[in-house]
C-alpha cells in the first residue's frame, strides 16, 4: 500500500511537471513569434546576409571641406555609399547633395538638426524628418526609390520608430564602426575596420560632426584618410554598394534597436547630450 501511494504521488508530480513544461513551451513560442514579428515589421536594419558587398554610410554632412574630398576618393575607387545628411547642412550646401546623388550615391534622412529623438515629442520627431525630407526632396529617394532614415546618435525608442514607419521610412543602423566621432588616428581606424568588416556589414562613418564633447572632434581629416586607406587595402575583396542596392540583392537583418524609456543609463545619456558643443549655432538642452 505504501509503495502504491508513493507511485501515485510520483505520477502526479510527473504530470504536473509535464503541464508546466507545456505551458512554458507555449509562452516561449509565443514570445519568440512576437519578437520575430516585431523585428520584421519595426526592426532596424543592422546588416545584410547573402551578399559579398559592404555598405559604407556617412552621417552628419555635408561639410564644405571634407565631403568634396570624400567624394573624390569614392569616385577614384568606384565605390558607392549612402549619405545620411542633416537637413540644416543640406540646405546650406545643396550643391554637395546634388553632386553625391549624381555620382550614384544614396541619400538618406538624418533629421533636420540632429535632435535626439527619444528626448523630444512625437510631433517634433515627425517635423524633424519632414523638414529634412523637404530639403532633400530632389534627391532623397532617387534613383533607388527607397526612403531611409538613421536616427541621430542612433538613439530611438519604439515610439520614434513607429513615427518613422508612419512617414514611410526604413530605419538603418550599423554593425561596424571605428569611433570616428572622436579624434582617432587614421591608421588605428583603418585597422579596426579591417578587423571587423564582413560581407554584408553596414559601416558607420562621419563626413561631418554636428556636435561633440570636444572641439577637436570636429576635424574629419583622419576619417577621410582612413576611408582612402580602407578602400585601397580592400580593393578586389569587397564591392561597396549603397543600402538600396543591398536591399535588392541581399537579405536585410533587423534588430529591435531601442533605448529603454527610463533608467540611469537614459539619465546619463541626457547629461552627455547637454554637454555637447557645436562648430556653429546654438547647442540644444534637453530638459528632464
Amino acid at each position: 500500500m505504501q509503495k502504491s501511494g508513493s507511485r501515485r504521488k510520483g505520477e502526479r508530480l510527473r504530470e504536473a511537471a509535464r503541464k508546466r513544461w507545456r505551458k512554458f513551451n507555449k509562452a516561449t513560442v509565443r514570445t519568440l513569434f512576437y519578437n520575430r514579428l516585431a523585428r520584421r515589421v519595426i526592426g532596424t536594419i543592422t546588416h545584410f546576409t547573402e551578399t559579398d558587398a559592404v555598405a559604407l554610410t556617412f552621417d552628419d554632412g555635408p561639410h564644405p571641406e571634407y565631403t568634396p574630398q570624400l567624394l573624390d576618393i569614392l569616385e577614384r575607387h568606384q565605390a558607392r555609399v549612402t549619405f545620411f545628411p542633416v537637413g540644416e547642412f543640406a540646405q546650406k550646401y545643396p550643391e554637395l547633395i546634388r553632386r553625391a546623388a549624381e555620382s550614384g550615391h544614396a541619400i538618406g534622412n538624418h533629421s533636420w538638426n540632429h535632435a535626439a529623438f527619444p528626448f523630444v515629442t512625437g510631433r517634433e520627431q515627425r517635423a524633424q524628418i519632414r523638414a529634412c525630407a523637404q530639403t532633400l526632396a530632389p534627391y532623397e529617394h532617387r534613383p533607388y526609390g527607397q526612403r531611409l532614415f538613421r536616427p541621430p546618435y542612433g538613439y530611438q525608442n519604439v515610439f520614434s520608430r513607429l513615427n518613422a514607419l508612419w512617414l514611410g521610412y526604413q530605419v538603418v543602423a550599423w554593425s561596424v564602426h571605428a569611433e570616428d566621432w572622436f579624434d582617432r588616428d587614421a591608421e588605428w581606424m583603418t585597422e579596426q575596420l579591417l578587423q571587423k568588416i564582413q560581407p554584408g556589414s553596414i559601416v558607420l562613418l562621419h563626413d561631418g560632426v554636428f556636435d561633440g564633447l570636444q572641439e577637436r572632434f570636429f576635424d574629419r581629416g583622419q576619417t577621410i584618410q582612413a576611408v582612402a586607406m580602407l578602400l585601397e587595402r580592400l580593393a578586389g575583396r569587397f564591392r561597396f554598394l549603397t543600402i538600396p542596392e543591398l536591399l535588392r540583392e541581399g537579405r536585410p537583418q533587423r534588430e529591435n534597436w531601442y533605448i529603454p524609456l527610463a533608467n540611469d543609463k537614459v539619465k546619463r545619456m541626457r547629461m552627455t547630450l547637454n554637454r555637447m558643443k557645436r562648430p556653429e549655432g546654438e547647442v540644444r538642452v534637453y530638459a528632464k
